[in-house]
């Protein structure tokens, strides 16, 4: 049975109704409260057939206002990449050991980040960070030898998406905490993003849905013909 509070949500919020995203983010800025600061997530249908390989929509966006937490960054590099990863702030910088660290079981990381030279002996933990969307991809900008700049990034607050089984993006863009403008600009940094990587063979509308939702509230539809107008 759903909470008081949440019941009290759900009345604010019209089921049958898409709004603004101006409307949308001060319907979840509104929704404060509790002892935990709630995470702010969107999700996005895409126009695409997701089983075409040509029509994936992968990749990252450095948010504006971040996401609310420093992430712990790991990074697997060698040389003068080793000593810039820890000049950027990586938690945890190694080869070979920190492989081997991994493949025992330690997981203490959020974020990995690589050399491409890195990359033959970082693949044997595939199976390890694979399923948990670990995995250094050059799509999200982990795999580079611009190792600061990426661990930077990710340490302010880096969005990562990618596309699933029905053509749909699920993202973090946020806390509650931080206000309908900076929701709001996040919001906007990752549709920015995702419009860019339309892929050539989609064709029609490429934004079909959009929901905002906070991690105890109802999710708020967003009209999407605003967005399809912005980047007609």
């Amino acid at each position: 049975m759903p909470s008081k509070r949440y019941r009290a949500l759900r009345e604010k919020v019209d089921p049958t109704k898409k709004y603004s995203i101006e409307e949308g983010v001060n319907l979840i800025a509104g929704m404060q409260g509790g002892k935990a600061d709630q995470t702010v997530d969107v999700a996005i249908r895409l126009g695409i057939d997701p089983k075409q390989s040509d029509q994936q929509v992968r990749g990252a966006v450095p948010l504006p206002h971040g996401l609310g937490k420093t992430a712990r960054v790991i990074a697997f590099a060698k040389g003068e990449k080793e000593a810039e990863a820890k000049k950027a702030g990586a938690d945890h910088v190694g080869a070979d050991d920190l492989i081997k660290k991994i493949a025992e079981g330690w997981m203490d990381f959020d974020n990995v980040v690589a050399t491409p030279d890195m990359m033959p002996a970082v693949s044997k933990l595939g199976k390890v960070l694979g399923p948990r969307g670990l995995m250094p991809n050059p799509k999200t900008g982990t795999v580079t030898f611009d190792v600061g700049k990426a661990i930077s990034e990710l340490k302010r607050g880096k969005a990562e998406f990618k596309t699933e089984k029905a053509g749909i993006v699920h993202c973090a863009i946020g806390k509650v905490s931080f206000g309908p403008e900076k929701l709001k600009d996040n919001l906007m940094a990752l549709i920015e993003t995702i419009s860019k990587l339309k892929p050539a063979s989609s064709k029609g509308n490429y934004f079909k849905g959009l929901a905002l939702s906070a991690t105890f509230g109802p999710g708020v539809r967003i009209d999407v013909s605003e967005i399809e107008k912005l980047h007609a």
